[in-house]
């Protein structure tokens, strides 16, 4: 959106605007960016696309709320596989049995 309310409305003119920044990415990171939701973009990359774009990084990202957010207290947490709500500290993680009866080994601390 910042892009095209900067008159710039194909990936190729992105990129022009890019370069002049000295932000060099291929044509195809550039065509991602532009059509979709990127998987991730470095930090220096992101300052480099707000100097190209003359934005702030508030007008590229959009904050989404978190899934189930609301109303989570502490205490309707459990570990997964606890049979009690832990009564205090950290909780470590129990291990599945195998189908032979011996339990798995912990990871390392």
């Amino acid at each position: 959106m910042v892009a095209a309310q900067r008159d710039l409305w194909r990936p190729t003119q992105v990129l022009a605007a890019f370069q002049q920044v000295g932000f060099n990415p291929s044509l195809s990171k550039v065509a991602a960016l532009w059509n979709g939701k990127p998987v991730t973009v470095r930090l220096d990359d992101l300052d480099k696309i707000c100097a190209a774009l003359d934005c702030t990084v508030a007008d590229l990202l959009q904050a989404e709320p978190l899934a189930g957010a609301q109303g989570t207290s502490e205490t309707g947490q459990r570990a997964s596989g606890a049979e009690d709500p832990p009564t205090s500290g950290a909780v470590r993680p129990v291990p599945r049995s195998r189908r032979t009866g011996r339990p798995r080994s912990l990871p390392p601390n």
